[in-house]
């Protein structure tokens, strides 16, 4: 140590005194104060996990008022304008607010937990996304509420989405809506790529990186390289549409094709950005429940990294249908066929994983074998999909909307929702309940298996997708109203899931610091953990530092106590190279992301906003940045 040799560190204190002078180092403050103000990643990472669930209710109820809609031929409960917002409003909140934020939530949660430090890096940036990403949701409902919700589809495809034909201010909500929640991913992805390579716990190098957080990791790799398309794409149609640009007008030297470019160069890879992480979660809830270590780690890390890589290959096999060059088209078929290797070496290591342990069929693995089967069969018709021939016949019908919701729900949702029923005990203290929780799967399972399954034959029998009623003498009736009544069975397990998620909070039974037995660094703490994390940092010396073979778990020490510090580690083999500073609470991220808000609404009515908008975000960033004499206030 320089400079500070005699402060106060963890060497000097007993385990007591040093849990209480922690306490008060990092605890957040209390009252309205510490709701605005705290930088606690925990605290930050629930308010996105209920968050992200609440749009997932609301996106729920207009999936079950579009299934009503449907459910007999020239239905009237739903007019065709109120039917467009609610199908653009569906897809854009499942896709924006929900999927993509709640896999970011776990990673700001389990990331620093896993990797073994006190919080996560650039924690205000953490404080801002999370406001931001709250914002654009409340600018997106209330425009429904309002009667105002975009209608253009949660893809706004031009020129429908371009000033001639979508005037008003929906489809310039949209494109806003757009830009609130890729700023809050870009900031996380940040974070969470700066915490695992420089704050990894002394000895975790990286062939003992935990795979969910290689699967986190990778995901914000994606979300750097290609969330940018998107707020592009987002920016130039408000452009076209306040400033009259030109960006995807034919007429004048623009091209309509450049918005499906940008839009599945994003749009692809989101769903890998989604994917991902629920396969990090797989491997990590299998070892647990099988009594074994997972099978092929090398392999299935590479499947990770060559399913990311292969992901920004793909994007065109959305637009087989538009026109372009056969060659290219070929190319594209190919890659949409060959991502489907990594993801099969990954299914064989779960396979092999399963067959050489003894499971214990808990809630958790429950829902893992139910992603298992369910993702085989999405991945299938993905696979079909990727033919041009076949693509070309089923494009924009029903077997579309069966294959993306298996791939989404099937490859996300089930393992996202075997992750909650994992680490619920962790984040509360307390265990969901392993009776409602089965109930919960099998509703879900059979539900979701119901509503969707028939929707290949409907989409084969040639029903298009994006209608909101159908004739009579059709040969659909049949199939839509079953499936609408099966989509009933599916919501009523997620409101089993949602009462045993709300009523485990106060009356499950205590979970101690490891009920499961599991071997990862997050259970090596206290359930629900402190404010610090850790008492003292540990130490890794294998994959499974918690394995019944290791007796004791070695620590570091050396960190200040009457100060946020944090220990930073080298990239491959993550020794130790300093002490950091680590932010304290700051109102600066509120105050900024509402500056912000304020930008992006005001300049859907007006470009002027760009510039006068502009002020009191530098003003707010000046106060965020201003040297204040002290590290942490400066981080």
């Amino acid at each position: 140590m320089t400079g500070d040799q005699r402060a106060l560190t963890d060497i000097d204190l007993s385990d007591a005194d040093l849990e209480s002078r922690l306490a008060r180092t990092w605890a957040s403050p209390s009252g309205v104060r510490g709701i605005l103000a705290t930088v606690d990643h925990k605290i930050i990472a629930r308010r996105y996990v209920v968050t992200a669930f609440v749009f997932l209710i609301l996106g729920g109820i207009l999936a079950l008022a579009m299934r009503l809609q449907l459910s007999r031929p020239e239905a009237r409960y739903i007019g065709p304008d109120r039917y467009n917002q609610i199908f653009t409003m569906h897809g854009s909140n499942m896709m924006f607010l929900f999927a993509v934020p709640i896999m970011e939530a776990m990673a700001v949660y389990l990331v620093p937990l896993m990797v073994g430090t006190r919080n996560i890096a650039f924690p205000r940036l953490n404080a801002f996304s999370y406001w931001i990403f709250l914002f654009g949701g409340i600018l997106l409902w209330l425009s429904f509420a309002l009667d105002t919700a975009p209608d253009v589809g949660w893809f706004a495809y031009v020129p429908l989405a371009g000033p001639q034909y979508s005037p008003g201010k929906r489809a310039d909500l949209w494109a806003q809506m757009i830009t609130f929640t890729e700023l809050a991913a870009l900031a996380v992805a940040v974070e969470i790529v700066a915490t695992v390579f420089k704050q990894r716990a002394p000895g975790m190098s990286l062939d003992r990186i935990p795979v969910l957080v290689w699967a986190m990791l990778v995901m914000s790799f994606l979300i750097i390289m290609a969330m940018p398309a998107i707020m592009f794409a987002s920016s130039t149609l408000i452009l076209d549409r306040l400033v009259e640009t030109q960006f995807y007008n034919p007429a004048k030297g623009g091209d309509a094709l450049l918005w499906q470019h940008l839009f599945w160069f994003f749009g692809h890879p989101e769903v890998y950005i989604i994917f991902l992480p629920a396969v990090g979660m797989v491997s990590t809830i299998l070892p647990t429940f099988v009594g074994r270590p997972l099978f092929g780690y090398l392999a299935l890390v590479t499947a990770l990294i060559a399913t990311g890589i292969l992901s920004f290959g793909l994007w065109v096999h959305h637009m087989f249908t538009v026109g372009l060059p056969r060659v290219g088209e070929s190319f594209f078929t190919a890659s949409s066929m060959a991502i489907a290797v990594p993801a099969g070496v990954q299914i064989f290591c779960w396979i092999a994983t399963l067959w050489a342990g003894k499971p214990v069929f808990k809630t958790p693995l429950l829902f893992v074998l139910g992603f298992i089967v369910t993702f085989v069969m999405g991945g299938l018709t993905g696979v079909m999909v990727a033919s041009v021939p076949l693509d070309t016949q089923v494009h924009d019908t029903y077997f579309v909307v069966a294959h993306f919701h298996y791939v989404l729900i099937g490859g996300a949702v089930f393992p996202l929702l075997g992750a909650i029923y994992y680490w619920y005990p962790k984040a509360t203290g307390h265990m969901m309940s392993e009776r409602l929780g089965r109930w919960a799967f099998w509703l879900i399972f059979i539900g979701f298996h119901l509503t969707f399954f028939p929707m290949h034959i409907l989409g084969l029998a040639g029903m298009p997708r994006r209608v909101y009623t159908y004739q009579p003498e059709l040969p659909w009736a049949g199939l839509n109203l079953f499936i609408s009544f099966s989509s009933v069975v599916l919501a009523a397990g997620f409101f089993i899931f949602f009462v045993d998620m709300v009523c485990s909070w106060r009356m499950g039974s205590l979970a101690g610091p490891n009920p499961w037995s599991a071997t990862t660094l997050e259970w090596a703490t206290s359930s629900p953990p402190p404010a610090f994390n850790f008492r003292r940092i540990p130490v890794v010396n294998s994959l499974a530092p918690l394995s019944a073979d290791q007796d004791l778990l070695p620590v570091a020490a050396g960190l200040r106590v009457d100060r946020r510090e944090l220990l930073v580690t080298r990239v491959v083999d993550a020794a130790p190279e300093a002490r950091e500073s680590s932010a304290r609470n700051s109102l600066w991220p509120f105050w900024t992301a509402v500056a912000t808000a304020v930008m992006l609404i005001w300049s859907i009515f007006s470009p002027w906003a760009v510039i006068w908008g502009a002020i009191p975000i530098v003003v707010t960033l000046i106060g965020w940045f201003w040297p204040k004499g002290d590290p942490e206030d400066e981080a």
